[in-house]
């Protein structure tokens, strides 16, 4: 199976476990999936995230979160910059996500960052997505 975007992929597939209520879900790994289950984690939108090695790349094992009454944490998952149509941002230009109350991902020069940590090193870079 080719994939031709993986973070969408990726994010398409938190999107159907959380819809699901599903407990965890796999995921093929890479680097910036892993940066990007960080961020997640740190924001709190999911509860942990696991490398389990393989022989070949590995999987990433993301633990979804829910309330008490058992809603998933993460409302919605949006895609932003495309392989297709790259979405690049200043600093002073990143937008707000639900009038801050969602986050923003970004790849930048220093690393993967949310929308905050980006606007306070006042570094831009490549709009990846949208949680909320």
């Amino acid at each position: 199976m080719v994939m031709t975007d993986p973070i969408a992929d990726f994010l398409t597939q938190i999107r159907n476990a959380c819809m699901a209520n599903h407990e965890r879900v796999d995921v093929p790994s890479s680097k910036i999936k892993l940066s990007i289950a960080k961020l997640l984690k740190e924001e709190g939108y999911i509860n942990n995230y696991k490398l389990v090695k393989d022989k070949k790349q590995g999987t990433l094992r993301v633990y979804l979160k829910y309330d008490n009454k058992n809603v998933p944490i993460i409302e919605g998952l949006e895609r932003i910059s495309k392989p297709s149509c790259r979405v690049y941002v200043r600093h002073d230009k990143i937008p707000y996500v639900l009038n801050g109350y969602g986050t923003g991902i970004l790849s930048t020069s220093k690393g993967v960052l949310t929308d905050r940590e980006a606007r306070k090193q006042k570094i831009g870079g490549e709009l990846l997505c949208k949680v909320w």
